[in-house]
């Protein structure tokens, strides 16, 4: 394309004259346009580190924050509030009591009418957790129910009181009711045992007792390291 005289440059393309006609340390169009999207990449990028680390910040804002009794802070639910509301924190404090852990548990009878005494009732896997609650798995037939949960509590020295309940069914799937198990026990100074008593009572929908059964039972630890014939 050409254009007429103008400032004496004449019969000349757009583009030569747009080269020549530029004023001092202007940049030429195409090294202008690369100028361009050279900045607004980097600032794209700069935005981009500055979000990940306003997110790395926030993630380890929890581990920092610990009381001189060695808590930390949990995000806690927002039960009742709505989605703006501002954040709360929970405080979870890491008990350090050596009864958490994973167990191997034997029940055994004792003092129960109808039941001899050195009946094994259950060989079960318990799982102590640290902030108090417990889960067990049973060995008695999952139909009937092989599971139950469990909150406990320090009473003493190395001796800890434990409460938790299942819902027992019968072999033909129809409801019975709730069973609650109930422990005391002390835990050996090496923290590889415990022993102890339990009672378990069976009752059913409208809460009459059918079954009441104590003894006693024993625990052994099970570790990473335990070989398989800890199981038997």
């Amino acid at each position: 394309i050409s254009v007429p005289a103008l400032g004496g440059v004449a019969g000349e393309s757009i583009g030569a004259c747009q080269e020549k006609c530029r004023l001092p340390g202007q940049l030429a169009p195409g090294r202008f346009l690369m100028q361009m999207t050279l900045k607004a990449g980097i600032t794209a990028l700069a935005g981009i580190l500055v979000a990940m680390f306003a997110v790395n910040a926030n993630a380890e804002c929890g581990s920092f924050q610990k009381s001189h009794f060695g808590a930390s802070l949990q995000q806690q639910s927002w039960e009742g509030k709505s989605l703006s509301s501002p954040a709360s924190f929970l405080l979870v404090a890491d008990s350090g009591e050596p009864i958490v852990g994973f167990w191997k548990v034997t029940f055994t009878s004792e003092g129960t009418p109808g039941i001899p005494d050195g009946t094994v009732i259950d060989q079960a896997y318990s799982q102590w957790h640290s902030d108090g609650t417990e889960i067990m798995n049973s060995s008695r037939p999952p139909v009937t129910q092989s599971f139950c949960l469990g909150v406990w509590k320090k009473v003493g020295g190395l001796r800890y009181k434990l409460n938790h309940f299942a819902i027992s069914w019968d072999p033909n799937n129809n409801l019975v009711g709730p069973g609650n198990i109930r422990e005391e026990v002390a835990l050996s100074p090496t923290g590889k045992k415990f022993n102890g008593t339990f009672t378990i009572d069976q009752f059913d929908q409208a809460g009459n007792t059918l079954v009441h059964i104590t003894g006693h039972l024993s625990g052994i630890r099970i570790t990473a390291d335990s070989p398989a014939s800890v199981a038997f």
